[in-house]
């Protein structure tokens, strides 16, 4: 039986954003490395990223994965919209000197339309996209698919009783629970990520083939998210992609951590992303 890699140790830091806000990241080889920059999605942060770290660390790969703004130990913001977003991603990379070459950018969900989008915006800035299911097309619908989280309370007095207030959620978002003030909080306040919810419903065609850099797009089979009609038609009207569809649900890297890192670990050796 194959020996599971050990999350990679990072270092957690944060830098000030142009309004004020704290912007936290963990850096899995602050000493050097080919720079990767992963970005979560709803709910989560950069440590989900960790066991891929490992895995990518003694290939020789710097994962560099923020707590995108609203998320983890990053402040909330004001919006959440794709330029909001993608402000913070300049930030970071010019605060880390990473911004004079191109890099791959990963992503899961959320992240990924994060990526796809800077890529766009800036082709110069990315080497390489790795997709992990994040869709081009999001009915516009009321209410939003998070809408659910208004019924959680943000904060409670002990972890335990956030724990139970979340129901049967609980296992999804007791890995983001942080102590807050008197209390303990949630990973990301409700409110915020229903706003940032309803703000990436919609069509992203044009940013997703605006690109031209090697492209990966990991699928999960039993995603409710990407359905896998979209996921072949996102791998065949843009050049350079290379679809790799995996049995699991829309937390593709979670689910399938090996079959997930193997199929990044390939991509990364073949596209020439960190040359």
């Amino acid at each position: 039986m194959p020996t599971r890699p050990v999350p990679a140790q990072p270092v957690r830091a944060c830098l000030t954003t142009r309004d004020g806000r704290r912007l936290s990241y963990l850096d899995f080889g602050p000493d050097g490395g080919r720079p990767l920059l992963a970005l979560h999605g709803h709910l989560g942060e950069g440590a989900d990223f960790a066991e891929l770290a490992g895995v990518l660390g003694p290939e020789g790969w710097r994962v560099v994965a923020p707590d995108q703004r609203g998320h983890g130990d990053s402040d909330r913001a004001e919006r959440y919209d794709r330029q909001g977003y993608l402000d913070d991603l300049r930030l970071l990379l010019s605060h880390l000197g990473l911004d004079h070459r191109p890099l791959p950018v990963l992503g899961h969900s959320l992240g990924a339309i994060n990526g796809y989008h800077l890529a766009a915006a800036r082709p110069d800035a990315v080497s390489a996209l790795i997709n992990i299911d994040g869709p081009v097309y999001l009915p516009v619908v009321d209410p939003v698919p998070l809408s659910f989280l208004l019924a959680l309370p943000y904060t409670a007095p002990t972890r335990e009783e956030l724990l139970a207030a979340c129901g049967p959620l609980a296992p999804l978002l007791q890995d983001g629970l942080r102590p807050h003030h008197d209390g303990w909080r949630l990973g990301s306040h409700p409110k915020d990520m229903v706003d940032s919810d309803t703000r990436v419903l919609g069509d992203h065609w044009h940013q997703w083939l605006d690109s031209r850099c090697p492209a990966l797009l990991l699928h999960g089979t039993a995603s409710t998210v990407l359905p896998t009609a979209q996921a072949r038609e996102m791998a065949s009207r843009r050049p350079g992609t290379l679809l790799v569809a995996l049995a699991a649900d829309h937390w593709v890297h979670l689910r399938k951590p090996a079959e997930s890192a193997a199929a990044i670990r390939r991509f990364l050796s073949t596209s020439g992303a960190g040359c």
